[in-house]
């Protein structure tokens, strides 16, 4: 597979048309809706590493352990962060921070590709500067780390009801995310190009449509 090649039709397509290709193919959900981010213009694309979080049990975390910094390094384990896209699990929690930017500075420094999570992410400004994607739920003022810790590395995880494997292929822009199965990569984006054609042959007919013969037949609605 072209990743190159796969990265050059992505910017044809936006995440609703893979959303819509894949509704097509599998029955699971794979979208995820809601999402902010400090530069709304760049778009996020790579394959799923994953942190889940939990709310903070000092009988089962050891801070040193729990904290994000080495959350993020178990969860690549031993492949190469370039390009990856951190997927972090609030455990319900949209409404606190995941993290800032002076602990995702890890993402930039390793060169991935960027976040995705289903909470809240901190210092805005900062992590704009970045070359990295950032999408969340909006921006933290207050630390999140006596309410959730990250708990578990590397193990399927669940976003607004949408699971995420690490492995699975994220693309994410404006509109929301989607959650690319890791074999299905190339036939989705096939897909929604595919789609994309259809939608312009099909705005085509309806320039040239009679309204007369449309109330009259709604099968001929496109």
């Amino acid at each position: 597979m072209d990743i190159d090649s796969i990265k050059k039709k992505l910017e044809e397509v936006a995440v609703a048309d893979v959303v819509d290709a894949l509704s097509k193919k599998i029955e699971h959900r794979t979208h995820i809706i809601d999402l902010v981010s400090p530069d709304s213009k760049k778009r996020l694309f790579g394959q799923a590493v994953t942190v889940g979080f939990m709310p903070v049990r000092k009988d089962l975390m050891d801070p040193h352990k729990h904290s994000l910094g080495p959350a993020i390094y178990r969860s690549l384990g031993n492949t190469d962060p370039a390009g990856k896209v951190l997927v972090m699990s609030s455990g319900n929690r949209p409404d606190l921070s995941l993290g800032g930017s002076t602990k995702l500075s890890r993402i930039a420094n390793l060169g991935m590709a960027g976040v995705l999570c289903d909470g809240r992410l901190r210092d805005f400004d900062d992590l704009s500067g970045y070359d990295a994607a950032f999408y969340c739920t909006g921006e933290a003022t207050r630390a999140g780390g006596n309410m959730i810790q990250p708990y578990v590395s590397g193990a399927p995880v669940t976003l607004q009801g949408t699971t995420v494997v690490p492995g699975d292929w994220i693309f994410a822009d404006a509109t929301g995310a989607v959650i690319i199965p890791e074999g299905a990569l190339e036939e989705a984006v096939s897909g929604a190009l595919g789609l994309l054609q259809m939608a312009s042959k099909a705005r085509e007919f309806i320039r040239t449509e009679d309204p007369q013969k449309v109330m009259s037949d709604g099968s001929m609605e496109a």
